[in-house]
């Protein structure tokens, strides 16, 4: 069984702890977004890009909005050149604070992956989620204002309908619980965001701002 032991609110730098006991759809000239075979996940980018990543981030976490601030659009560009895959695997441990804005978040996730919505799309839409985080606790965005950032982002009109319809993609607990057992293979205590190099087989250093162009210039076999 999986327990959260700690829920560390952290400023920017720092990240959103816990303890821890699928292919896209792409056409041949643009990225795709799909659901991982596995259920728990969103990839986007091609298939066979020679960098793959995991992506595990919470909605709420002040770190996961700096992240994506910092480092948002390298990865959009890195995903629309065909050199880097990224899976996102959304937490949603801080909806433990008193509201569902997490599970709210994520469940808009899985309904934006889909045929008509890009790879670069999806990334717009993450990065337009976190920029406009509400302070851990609160609401959280309307589905209203997530169709709206979602069709302004690009991501695929049937999609966008189901964002602003409400319809519901995801188990938020069901969500939590798998990804964090992912996540708690990587090492015993982990944060979010983490991110976790398939390819290398070990978690991504995003304290170094460098952390993208490394990742991209490593040797693949």
């Amino acid at each position: 069984m999986l327990a959260l032991v700690t829920l560390g609110v952290a400023g920017s730098t720092t990240g959103c702890t816990r303890l821890v006991d699928g292919t896209a759809q792409a056409n041949s000239n643009k990225p795709g977004s799909a659901i991982t075979d596995d259920g728990w996940g969103v990839q986007i980018g091609f298939p066979d890009a020679p960098a793959q990543i995991e992506f595990f981030t919470e909605p709420q976490c002040p770190a996961c909005a700096h992240l994506q601030h910092e480092s948002g659009d390298a990865i959009a560009s890195a995903v629309g050149q065909g050199q880097l895959a990224v899976t996102y695997r959304p937490l949603t441990f801080l909806d433990r604070l008193g509201t569902e804005y997490s599970a709210h978040v994520a469940n808009a996730l899985f309904l934006a992956a889909g045929p008509s919505t890009t790879g670069t799309a999806f990334q717009a839409f993450v990065q337009d989620l976190w920029g406009h985080q509400e302070p851990e606790g609160s609401p959280g965005p309307t589905d209203e204002a997530m169709a709206q950032m979602a069709s302004e982002n690009g991501v695929g009109s049937e999609e966008t309908d189901k964002i602003a319809a409400g319809a519901q993609a995801i188990d938020s607990q069901e969500l939590n619980d798998a990804n964090a057992e992912l996540l708690g293979e990587t090492q015993d205590s982990v944060s979010t965001p983490t991110i976790y190099d398939l390819v290398g087989e070990q978690v991504v250093d995003t304290s170094d701002p460098d952390w993208l162009a490394k990742l991209l210039s490593t040797p693949r076999s």
